[in-house]
């Protein structure tokens, strides 16, 4: 939760600061803002490569069905919630009436940083997500242990710098992103719209939760008020780690005490750890519309142009790293490439989610349980026939 507040503070200081500061101090914040953003957007193509490869070649050897079957659950719960998140923010977000003059018109638009630095990505994030998948599917079937080794290393080193450099350092580039657009006039027709869509996102986790549990309680036979109660220690903790693999423990043993068969546990919680994240890629859908609403260079799109964005981001959330604001993360490149998102569009995506991170992470195991009866039934019901 320190880093929600952190991020609060850096949008009051920014917002402040484009209000009241001279010229050459909103300057050299935009400068900072500058300089981070070439280094995020540089990081991100190597998160894909590394994180994708490093999952795809991890995942549980002779497993079999179960982890098909896990697999298939996970991404398709992952797209219909995406789907969902849609549907319901294309038809409410434009419902907050017209923002007076987008996030980038008026003078404060003109004020520029005092350094331009070019740092181009080694690949771009069609080129990485490839990769990913070569040498994770390649490195599964031939065991190459060294292969393996090299990308759990490269995993390792860009989960460190994100660690250490680049989620600490996202109070302040936040700050210079609200910073310029105080300075145009538009900062608080974006914080209105900021509230009204952090409910909506939080709303829809639980229609999501209810919907996974009473489908998985009409499957096993058993009460959905009855599991989603079990399931709440694993809630309420994940709110307070913002990290699915922190909670882990707690979620397997609120998953056994639903009955889940211990093996089936043992197994679906710590995978959908890493590959079911329904309630960030709800936020992230829901924030998307959001951010292209507040944009004026931007349109919310049809279903069908953003139904590919949806297909992507299940994929790319494997590559979601085991941070705050991990997920958000991954799926910048997408924003970018699929959905023409700039720098400012791209700044407001991760302010928005970082404010909710702890609820897309406590909604992103809580459905983990209901993965987790899924495959129970379904390998329950293959052992009897």
């Amino acid at each position: 939760m320190g880093l929600i507040i952190k991020l609060i503070l850096g949008i009051v200081a920014g917002t402040l600061i484009g209000l009241y500061t001279p010229d050459g101090v909103i300057q050299l914040l935009l400068t900072f803002k500058e300089l981070f953003g070439q280094l995020l957007f540089f990081t991100i193509p190597l998160l894909i490569l590394f994180f994708i490869t490093s999952g795809i070649a991890g995942l549980p050897q002779n497993s079999g069905r179960m982890l098909g079957r896990t697999l298939a659950i996970s991404y398709i719960s992952t797209i219909a919630a995406g789907i969902f998140a849609f549907v319901i923010a294309s038809a409410v977000v434009p419902l907050l009436g017209d923002v007076a003059n987008g996030t980038q018109s008026s003078s404060g638009a003109l004020l520029e940083s005092f350094i331009t630095l070019k740092l181009p990505p080694v690949f771009d994030i069609m080129t990485a997500l490839a990769l990913a998948f070569i040498f994770g599917l390649g490195i599964a079937a031939t065991r190459a242990a060294q292969f393996k080794q090299l990308s759990d290393q490269g995993r390792d080193i860009i989960e460190l710098l994100l660690g250490k450099v680049i989620i600490p350092l996202l109070p302040f580039y936040i700050a210079g992103v609200f910073a310029q657009m105080a300075a145009a006039g538009t900062v608080f027709d974006t914080l209105k719209t900021f509230g009204f869509v952090l409910l909506m996102a939080v709303i829809l986790h639980w229609v999501y939760i209810i919907a996974m549990y009473t489908l998985a309680g009409l499957k096993a036979g058993k009460n959905p008020a009855s599991l989603i109660k079990n399931m709440l220690p694993a809630y309420v903790t994940a709110l307070g780690t913002m990290s699915s693999a922190a909670t882990i423990p707690v979620t397997l043993r609120c998953t056994k005490a639903n009955q889940v068969n211990e093996d089936v546990a043992n197994f679906a919680v710590p995978l959908c750890a890493t590959i079911h994240l329904a309630g960030s890629t709800i936020t992230i859908v829901s924030c998307t519309v959001a951010v292209m609403f507040l944009h004026n260079a931007l349109e919310i799109p049809s279903f069908f142009d953003i139904l590919p964005f949806i297909l992507m981001l299940g994929v790319v959330m494997l590559a979601a790293p085991g941070v705050p604001g991990g997920a958000v993360m991954s799926a910048i490149g997408l924003l970018g490439s699929m959905m023409g998102f700039g720098e400012t569009a791209i700044a407001l995506m991760i302010a928005l989610y970082m404010a909710q991170d702890s609820f897309g992470t406590a909604c992103n195991i809580t459905g983990d349980g209901a993965i987790a009866l899924f495959v129970s039934e379904s390998a329950t019901a293959n052992k009897a026939d």
